[in-house]
């Protein structure tokens, strides 16, 4: 049962660190730290993504900036409190690390270095919308199922035709999603007038299964990109 919810959450990031290990927390007397990884796109830009590593799977890396290492894990998500206000707070939760033993290894790694595959359910209406330039989008929150009664929250971003289709999904419909985990910056106005600068995570699908169940039949429909 254990492993079956496991698969229902599964990234690996490719990149470089780019910040120095700081401690995080400790659980049941396990300690964990967090870092960030600069993730290449293949536009050219990166993104820089969170992670949280137990120490138990550091104790013989160093683990320092500019070292290029490859995570396996879960996207995961908890609140955080903050400025009054409760917040979504996203992390990649590492499960395994590995440091590329060359270069060569390394450029085969980065061939795919960013990629996440979730299975969970619609938890928000859907929210469509266009950009400036006329680009469809549509915004989603999947519940996924973790142990221990757990779940995490994955805000989501579906494009084009991708996009059309989310919007007439309902709160409680079964998707899986393949995509990639991204960082996107923005401003925040505050009521006082102020503006923050913050950093927001989700998914970019690339493509989506809607699980349909109709007279206890299950059936499914795939939409790409």
């Amino acid at each position: 049962m254990f492993e079956k919810v496991i698969d229902t959450n599964i990234v690996t990031i490719v990149g470089k660190i780019v910040t120095e290990k700081e401690f995080s927390h400790e659980m049941f007397g396990e300690g964990f730290y967090t870092f960030d990884l600069e993730v290449p796109r293949l536009s050219n830009s990166v993104d820089i993504l969170p992670v949280t590593i137990s120490e138990r799977l550091i104790v013989n890396l160093d683990l320092e900036k500019g070292e290029y290492v490859l995570i396996e894990g879960q996207l995961r998500s908890y609140n955080r409190y903050i400025n009054d206000s409760n917040r979504l707070v996203l992390t990649v939760f590492a499960r395994d690390i590995y440091v590329p033993e060359d270069e060569e290894r390394l450029n085969e790694l980065l061939k795919k270095p960013n990629e996440i595959y979730i299975d969970g359910y619609i938890c928000k209406d859907p929210i469509y919308r266009t950009t400036p330039f006329g680009r469809e989008i549509t915004d989603l929150l999947i519940a996924v199922n973790r142990p221990y009664n757990k779940s995490d929250y994955i805000p989501s971003i579906a494009w084009g035709r991708n996009a059309r289709f989310c919007d007439r999904l309902k709160i409680g419909d079964h998707v899986r999603i393949w995509g990639r985990v991204q960082s996107r910056s923005y401003q925040k106005k505050h009521s006082d007038g102020e503006v923050s600068n913050r950093v927001a995570y989700e998914v970019s699908i690339s493509k989506l299964e809607y699980i349909k169940n109709d007279n206890n039949r299950e059936g499914k429909e795939d939409i790409e990109e």
